[in-house]
């Protein structure tokens, strides 16, 4: 077992605390404050929109799990990476209950080796990975892989 820890700090900066009026900036910190992440709301929930939204900050705790898993996999199965690129998507919507939630996770990893790699073999990398993900294996989010593949030449 394993403990992972963050700070969340937020101070009302508006004079009234109305629904509508109150501010949504906060600041999320790890690593006893060693990293700082600004965080808000989108503007739909009255956030200034000036720093990370949580949809999106979970967006990217999937996809960071995913890729640390994906490395893991490839690394095992002796397939070198060099870079690896991945720009995730998290869907807010009302779920079958009618309550709002992420209901999926949309991850489009691209991921460039050393060598050729087949498409058989990407895709088996991310499956082993998107299996072995700790965070995948915790939430009811569909979450969903979208490799991006290079052009052929």
């Amino acid at each position: 077992m394993s403990e992972h820890r963050a700070t969340v700090e937020w101070t009302r900066k508006t004079p009234g605390f109305g629904y509508r009026e109150f501010n949504r900036s906060h600041i999320v910190r790890f690593k006893d404050g060693e990293h700082a992440v600004a965080g808000d709301a989108i503007a739909d929930f009255f956030g200034e929109g000036d720093g990370a939204d949580p949809e999106a900050m979970f967006a990217a705790a999937m996809a960071a799990c995913h890729m640390l898993t994906f490395l893991a996999v490839a690394s095992n199965q002796g397939v070198v990476v060099d870079a690896y690129l991945d720009e995730p998507t998290a869907i807010l919507e009302k779920d079958a209950s009618g309550k709002t939630a992420v209901t999926s996770v949309v991850l489009r990893p691209k991921v460039t080796f050393a060598a050729a790699v087949s498409p058989e073999m990407l895709d088996k990398l991310h499956q082993r990975a998107h299996r072995g993900c700790f965070l995948t294996n915790s939430v009811k989010s569909e979450i969903s892989i979208e490799p991006q593949r290079d052009a052929p030449a």
